[in-house]
């Protein structure tokens, strides 16, 4: 649970999607192109990113003198099995049973 509360922290900032949004589109970049256009300081951007690194959404590996950074989506992941998938599939049923009652009753 303390895992899901540190990935919940880290996803409630507006700035820290946008980093993991960024990511996404493209993975692999350094801190340099993570803050182009961005309207932080290269020093918040890096304390953002150790924020998603603690939370195991972001990781990262050297080439050469270059930190690259990349998207981890399974802690995502862990929290849509959890939290949402289980609500989801109540729904789907429904709409599962709501079809065919339709069907049924357009074939009689």
């Amino acid at each position: 649970m303390k895992d899901t509360d540190t990935v919940f922290k880290a996803l409630a900032d507006r700035s820290r999607r946008t980093l993991l949004d960024r990511l996404h589109e493209r993975d692999g970049q350094t801190l340099t192109e993570l803050c182009t256009d961005l309207d932080m300081s290269r020093q918040a951007v890096t304390q953002h990113l150790d924020i998603l690194e603690s939370a195991h959404l972001v990781v990262t590996t050297w080439r050469g003198r270059e930190k690259l950074h990349f998207l981890n989506a399974v802690p995502l992941q862990e929290i849509y099995d959890r939290w949402i998938g289980k609500f989801e599939r109540s729904r789907v049923r429904a709409m599962r049973e709501l079809k065919r009652r339709l069907e049924e009753t357009k074939s009689a």
